[in-house]
């Protein structure tokens, strides 16, 4: 009969310990990297898109204009005509490996058929918008997660040729619209240039949400022009606050000059649905306006309608 004796060893135990607090480190680690640099990496991330959105929008801007003063000028009817696409990035990507959110965008057209009471109401009316003209406006929406902090959303809009950058804590014109003013000091005429876009769209083309890149396709269609001394002008908006700081923003308004030397009148009344700024001419002053229409058509999202 064989006896045997067992041994204890405590190399085996060793290795497994070790191995736990390798795995542990590594979680630990893991943790310490999402809560304190993942928010970090992804509010740069989505702060990054939205300045893209911004430059996106600029160069929309500039491409409606162009197609606009072509048209005008009757420069190349085929090129006018033609749609132009400008590229909008929708939103940005999570990180791989990581717990993190993607951000989604999302892109409506307010055209002439849905701006409502949404409008540029003049006195005397010009006689191809006795009911005035429709302010409209193409809405870009980001819905983010990590920026900015204080606010879940972020609006870029085009509308009346400005751009106005809106979130859950105010608004404010990025862009001014294209307005010029010139002062005739000897007979007292305050002359306001406009230019206003005025979108047009298509049924189905109206609206996209994605958070890949898109497109908003535009073209040239129609203009309009009015001249004529004005009782005044009123602009109704959604986003009165940044229209009026526009205006009359003592270090870059459009009309600070003419308002600070009491040429002009300029008020933001809030007592309507929607609120407006009312342009109003001093006594002993005459309110000018030389205003140019532009119809353009937009379409939205991949793909393009032809001859809708």
């Amino acid at each position: 009969m064989k006896i045997r004796k067992l041994k204890t060893e405590n190399i085996a135990v060793a290795g497994v310990i070790e191995a736990l607090l390798l795995v542990a480190l590594v979680a630990v680690v893991l943790s310490y990297i999402q809560f304190s640099y993942i928010p970090v990496i992804m509010e740069e991330r989505e702060a990054g898109h939205m300045d893209q959105v911004s430059n996106q929008f600029s160069q929309l801007k500039s491409v409606i204009e162009i197609q606009s003063m072509m048209g005008i000028l009757g420069t190349g009817e085929s090129i006018t005509f033609t749609p132009m696409s400008s590229p909008i990035t929708m939103g940005s990507k999570e990180l791989p490996y990581f717990v993190s959110a993607r951000s989604y965008g999302q892109i409506d057209l307010i055209d002439n058929n849905d701006a409502g009471n949404h409008k540029i109401d003049i006195i005397p009316a010009s006689p191809d918008f006795p009911s005035g003209i429709p302010l409209t406006s193409i809405k870009f929406r980001a819905t983010n997660f990590y920026f900015p902090k204080d606010s879940p959303w972020q609006e870029y809009i085009l509308e009346g040729g400005g751009i106005i950058l809106k979130q859950s804590t105010g608004e404010v014109m990025r862009v001014n619209p294209g307005i010029a003013v010139e002062n005739h000091s000897d007979s007292n005429y305050i002359t306001i240039k406009y230019f206003i876009p005025l979108f047009t769209g298509v049924s189905g083309k109206k609206a996209y949400a994605d958070y890949r890149e898109s497109f908003i396709h535009t073209n040239y269609s129609n203009d309009y022009s009015h001249q004529g001394s004005a009782t005044y002008f009123r602009i109704y908006t959604d986003y009165p606050e940044a229209w009026n700081q526009s205006l009359i923003n003592e270090s870059r308004g459009i009309l600070w000059e003419y308002y600070n030397n009491g040429y002009i009148d300029v008020q933001l009344d809030d007592t309507t649905t929607p609120n407006r700024v009312v342009i109003t001419p001093k006594p002993g002053y005459t309110l000018y306006l030389d205003l140019t229409i532009v119809e353009i058509r937009v379409q939205v999202g991949p793909g393009y309608i032809v001859n809708p």
